[in-house]
């Protein structure tokens, strides 16, 4: 069975990019988010297998998003991207929850390779 993704990204080309990559991996992207609070909406409802959030993002960032996602579900599994490599996010990024991080601009394989691990 393929893997149900939600994408969060306040980038539109960076969604798509992300969707084509996982698409072209044999996953399922579930739905797209542009923010933190509708990420949180987009996860009840569909509760998919893997959230790849980006953390700077309008009314509500990624790192505070996973927080309210793990609220609603402690074995969420999210893997944060940011083209912030710094080293404060990523702790809080995985302090939050977050199982694994990707920097941008992100290689494919690297991405699938985080999925991959995330999913387990």
């Amino acid at each position: 069975m393929s893997k149900k993704i939600l994408i969060v990204d306040d980038a539109a080309f960076m969604r798509m990019m992300i969707k084509d990559i996982l698409t072209k991996n044999g996953f399922i992207v579930a739905g797209e988010a542009e923010n933190g609070i509708k990420a949180v909406e987009k996860y009840k409802e569909l509760r998919p297998d893997l959230v790849i959030m980006d953390i700077t993002m309008p009314d509500m960032d990624g790192i505070q998003a996973v927080r309210e996602i793990k609220k609603i579900d402690p074995g969420a599994k999210i893997v944060m991207c940011s083209a912030m490599g710094q080293q404060a996010m990523v702790i809080e990024s995985i302090q939050a929850g977050a199982r694994d991080f990707v920097v941008k601009p992100f290689q494919a394989d690297r991405v699938i390779e985080a999925v991959k691990k995330a999913i387990g």
